[in-house]
């Protein structure tokens, strides 16, 4: 099932998780495990992520097809553009559709170390890859947004304005970046509205379990932690069951308000911690049902 035909057609919440592929092949048994306690919470799908440098992502399709065929949950495969050629691009498209998958995330992703970058072999921008897939494939196409703006993009205009070329390619739904200020996403919402973007948005919420985790997220997306936050680091950071429960909580805290204020459909990075994607369906069991 196409993820769009949930998000528009079903009147109810809808929660996603995410998951990524092992380092390397000897890992993937641990994360199909992953998948099968995640699928066990009945989300409304499951997105794979595409490993950077085109490392994992073999086990991209192999994971995907897992949680659709063997776990009967939907599943959103990654693709990234910058890391792979357009060959290997369209193989990669070839192989989702030989597999039944029909939800692809098309992003640019990050720039492999050291790679001359762009190249003719390459696509660009994530907008040639959502033509691509349109061109390859009947496929309902997630991408990405980013509420703070993109760390490559100095002016929100501008961010703005390559989202929507991004969407008018052919994107059906946007998830966003992680944020930890639930302000931001409504003002971001305002602001894309007033653009003309008119496809649903998935907020993106990264339960943050310890301080080495914010410390990497920050570096990879930007993202400003409020002073409400780095209180809860400041107090619990050196204790890390406490830091924990502490994550989750805030995490949870943040879905709460997003739902009642209208946002039905929440997007979960659980970072392959089947344990913190439990703890939080726990906390909005009754919540959801609403």
């Amino acid at each position: 099932m196409k993820i769009i035909d949930k998000l528009t057609g079903e009147d109810k919440i809808h929660i996603s998780f995410e998951i990524f592929p092992p380092k390397t092949d000897a890992g993937i048994e641990k994360v199909l495990e992953t998948a099968d306690r995640i699928a066990e919470l009945k989300p409304s799908y499951i997105s794979v992520t595409y490993g950077a440098g085109g490392g994992t992502s073999k086990n991209t399709a192999r994971i995907a097809n897992h949680i659709k065929t063997d776990l009967g949950v939907e599943s959103l495969a990654h693709l990234t553009c910058a890391s792979s050629t357009k060959e290997e691009v369209r193989q990669v498209i070839e192989n989702l559709e030989v597999l039944g998958i029909e939800n692809i995330l098309a992003l640019r992703g990050d720039i492999p170390q050291g790679m001359v970058f762009p190249t003719e072999d390459r696509f660009c921008y994530a907008y040639e890859l959502v033509e691509e897939i349109k061109k390859n494939g009947d496929f309902c196409i997630g991408a990405a947004c980013y509420p703070e703006g993109h760390v490559e993009n100095e002016h929100k205009v501008d961010d703005i304005k390559y989202l929507k070329q991004k969407v008018d390619a052919g994107v059906d739904f946007l998830t966003t970046q992680m944020f930890f200020d639930n302000d931001i996403h409504y003002n971001f919402l305002y602001r894309i509205r007033e653009a003309g973007i008119t496809v649903p948005v998935l907020p993106g919420i990264m339960p943050i379990t310890s301080a080495s985790q914010m410390k990497k997220s920050q570096e990879l997306s930007g993202t400003v932690f409020p002073r409400r936050f780095l209180s809860i680091l400041d107090r619990f950071g050196d204790y890390p069951d406490a830091m924990k429960q502490a994550g989750i909580a805030y995490a949870t805290d943040q879905i709460i308000d997003l739902l009642a204020n209208g946002i039905k459909n929440i997007h979960i990075y659980s970072m392959n911690k089947p344990d913190v994607a439990i703890a939080i369906m726990e906390n909005l069991s009754e919540i959801i049902k609403c």
